[in-house]
């Protein structure tokens, strides 16, 4: 078979795994800003609610890009049928069906010492070859990745707001991962990533192992934000607040319910949030 005809079959087999046509396939591809919208918007700190800023006093921003009509029922589909399917460690909390912001911080819960950071503009900072590459990496042909790299990039990098871009962050950064994971079981140090924040605690001050994790990160390709850097006492984690035998919501939290059971309305999403934080906690009672 020659190399056309292998990339016009491989073209086929995925999409007889996502459920489409080849020619719908490669029109798409071929007008992929039809696809796309575009909007930039201010960043919120988790814990204070606050837009984030510069040193400057500038608001930081984010550009999101949801794919549209078409593309997005297909990157579902490439997300449920392809992209989920691929076992993570268990150390990778965003993303991954049953686990979210809660199981993450509750993992280090009781630990005295704990190190929090996130990576600058994650989904932006990936590119196409490096989406190839670890298509590649998982045993696809040069073809089938590239037709993946395709249908889930747009210029020239990871979109923020689409089906696959969260799954697809994860899986490029699984080289770093596990080479964090093996560090930090060596050192007693617990490790956790929900997408782009990374958490590390433990109950010895592991302080001098820090450059040695950051330059690991570095070694990947990605940028640090350096939110708080703080080794000793309780702290917020994925926006919770995690003590040394409970963990709870934090206080912009805690006053929505307020609000919410001064409220008639049936609808309480924060106190049912509450609620699933202090679901996890075997002992104690906390107030509103």
């Amino acid at each position: 078979m020659n190399s056309s005809h292998f990339k016009r079959s491989q073209l086929k087999h995925l999409c007889s795994i996502i459920g489409c046509l080849p020619g719908e396939i490669e029109y798409i591809t071929d007008n992929l800003d039809d696809y796309y919208k575009e909007w930039v918007e201010n960043k919120v700190d988790k814990t204070s609610g606050d837009f984030k800023k510069y040193k400057d006093g500038t608001i930081k921003q984010r550009t999101i890009r949801p794919s549209l009509n078409r593309l997005k029922v297909i990157q579902s589909s490439i997300k449920n049928k392809i992209l989920s399917t691929i076992p993570l460690p268990e150390n990778i909390h965003g993303g991954v069906k049953g686990k979210n912001n809660i199981t993450n911080a509750k993992v280090h819960q009781g630990n005295k010492y704990q190190f929090t950071t996130d990576l600058q503009n994650f989904y932006p900072s990936i590119n196409c070859k490096q989406v190839y590459k670890m298509f590649l990496s998982l045993e696809y042909s040069n073809h089938f990745a590239h037709w993946l790299t395709k249908l889930t990039t747009w210029k020239n990098e990871l979109p923020q707001g689409t089906p696959t871009s969260t799954h697809i962050a994860n899986l490029v950064f699984l080289e770093s991962d596990y080479l964090l994971i093996p560090f930090c079981e060596n050192h007693n140090i617990t490790y956790t990533r929900y997408v782009d924040d990374l958490t590390f605690s433990s109950q010895k001050d592991f302080k001098l192992f820090l450059p040695e994790l950051l330059q690991i990160i570095n070694n990947g390709g990605f940028k640090l934000n350096y939110r708080k850097t703080k080794y000793q006492g309780d702290q917020t984690v994925t926006g919770i607040e995690v003590f040394n035998n409970y963990i709870d919501g934090p206080e912009k939290i805690k006053d929505k319910v307020k609000v919410e059971r001064e409220s008639d309305s049936n609808n309480k999403p924060y106190t049912n949030y509450l609620n699933r934080i202090r679901r996890t906690n075997k002992t104690g009672k906390h107030n509103y």
